[in-house]
């Protein structure tokens, strides 16, 4: 997984890591100031957390795989349920569909609660 985070640039530049520590794939978004958007709150930017669930979803997909091949998304919507604050936060990806040539999959994010989650993400991509 870090040879496929090393080749996406806006993975780089967030500093997204992969854990299995609780045996299904988590992605990690540590939290520095470069990715606050709020300054007032902090929060983290919108666009980073959209980012990250969408990476979330692309690397659950290859995992699950096998291959080093990219899915390519078709859409990907995403519910922003409470501002992301200044801490780490993690994702994880459920496959719905993964068929020949579309998968559906959707994402939760957390910082310190699985059950708290502060955005959710559903996605369909060209695999």
């Amino acid at each position: 997984m870090s040879r496929i985070l090393d080749f996406i640039p806006y993975a780089r530049f967030l500093g997204v890591t992969v854990d299995r520590s609780s045996g299904a794939l988590e992605c990690v978004l540590p939290f520095r100031e470069a990715i606050v958007g709020n300054t007032v709150l902090p929060a983290v930017h919108g666009g980073v957390i959209g980012a990250f669930l969408e990476l979330t979803a692309i690397l659950r997909m290859v995992d699950e795989s096998g291959t080093d091949r990219v899915p390519k998304p078709i859409n990907f919507t995403i519910d922003y349920l409470r501002s992301a604050g200044p801490a780490t936060t993690r994702a994880r990806a459920d496959i719905f569909k993964l068929g020949r040539r579309v998968a559906v999959v959707h994402v939760v994010a957390w910082q310190d609660d699985p059950a708290r989650p502060v955005a959710a993400g559903n996605g369909k991509f060209l695999v």
